[in-house]
């Protein structure tokens, strides 16, 4: 029997009872507003009657061909969205079911325009400060995401205690079922909240129900190749520490999980096979001492647990209609399959699903969109 079948089967057997019954997850910290545009290589007429820009390769190239003289490039724009790993990736939690308390950058004063359906949504949207920005230029060989994120320079944890009080911070956190707190990278001052949660929440925790699995504390560094990587490293370390408290799982992609794994000392991980992607897993996970590491290019995933590492094929799509917030869609469906109880193959198989839904259809899946997808996935 396939994986994918295996996957039918375990989320047929509890979709109706999730359904009655959701977890909640409270998610965090970012909030961007999205710009989706493409780049114009040659213009015939208005509107978009144009040739792209194709690579970034080509890309590189034009703007290669400027330097010492200048260059005009317009970035035709194809849609305004929430952008940010937590916003999407609380948005894809929302369309699977899963209540929702979202805590982030999403707007002074009020939620931005963008976030407004997601707010409307969950049980809880908290703002701590302006939205950030986005351009996201997409390429057929990926994406350049064109940041401005000045005003996530006031997430500290700090003001988390302002917004909501410690006792309220202690409220929030205890209601989850999963955490999760993503977007380390572009939140300058997002270690010492995770510093400040593991020292002054966590322990006032009351305990979980014997009935009800451990929380899930969820983790995504998003790119961090800007960092010093003993930055990285105190920041994993951190991480690891929420182990006390509940299951980590680390998310990674290819080039975070390369990152990673030289930080740590693990040495280069320079493919993405099946073998390799499967032993950079397990070596991380076992370096930090964690529940659960997951690593997941375009084209497969794999995890690692203490139990074994499992891997699966995606369903790779070549010409996709939108790619930003790919990855953050799959750490909604391989979470979601956590919060289900579904076997970690079975994570996987959801959690490229949903990514694979999504860059199809620009919409996240519900469960019934998913069960489809995987029927009817070969």
């Amino acid at each position: 029997m396939s994986f994918q079948q295996n996957t039918l089967i375990e989320l047929s057997q509890k979709r109706a009872a999730y359904e009655k019954q959701p977890k909640h997850a409270l998610v965090g910290l970012d909030g961007f507003v999205d710009t989706i545009v493409t780049p114009v290589a040659l213009r015939t007429a208005q509107g978009d009657a144009f040739t792209p820009i194709a690579t970034i390769t080509d890309f590189g190239q034009r703007v290669l061909g400027a330097a010492g003289k200048s260059t005009n490039i317009e970035f035709y724009p194809r849609m305004e969205k929430l952008g940010g790993n937590g916003p999407i990736m609380g948005n894809a939690l929302l369309a699977s079911g899963t209540t929702l308390t979202y805590v982030g950058a999403i707007g002074k004063g009020g939620a931005h325009p963008v976030f407004a359906d997601m707010a409307a949504r969950a049980k809880e949207a908290i703002s701590l400060c302006a939205a950030a920005s986005t351009t996201a230029v997409e390429f057929e060989d990926g994406k350049l995401m064109l940041g401005q994120m000045r005003s996530f320079d006031e997430i500290t944890y700090e003001k988390l205690v302002e917004t909501l009080s410690v006792d309220g911070l202690i409220k929030q956190f205890a209601a989850a079922d999963l955490v999760a707190l993503v977007n380390w990278t572009m939140i300058p001052n997002m270690t010492d909240v995770y510093k400040g949660v593991l020292k002054n929440v966590l322990p006032a925790l009351p305990p979980r129900a014997a009935s009800l699995p451990r929380r899930i504390y969820f983790f995504d560094l998003c790119d961090p190749e800007k960092r010093a990587a003993h930055d990285l490293v105190d920041a994993l370390n951190v991480i690891a520490e929420y182990e006390v408290h509940g299951g980590v799982t680390l998310g990674l992609n290819l080039k975070e999980a390369q990152q990673v794994h030289a930080a740590l000392g693990l040495g280069l991980l320079e493919g993405e096979a099946e073998a390799d992607l499967r032993a950079a897993a397990s070596a991380i996970r076992k370096k930090l001492a964690i529940a659960c590491v997951v690593v997941h290019p375009r084209k497969s995933a794999a995890c690692a647990t203490p139990e074994g590492d499992w891997w699966v094929p995606g369903p790779y799509c070549e010409k996709p209609l939108i790619t930003t917030g790919a990855g953050d869609h799959f750490n909604a469906g391989f979470t979601t399959g956590q919060l289900l109880g579904l076997s970690p193959q079975a994570c996987l198989a959801l959690g490229v699903s949903t990514s694979g839904h999504y860059v199809r259809s620009a919409h996240s899946p519900s469960l019934a969109d998913l069960e489809t997808f995987l029927a009817r996935w070969k």
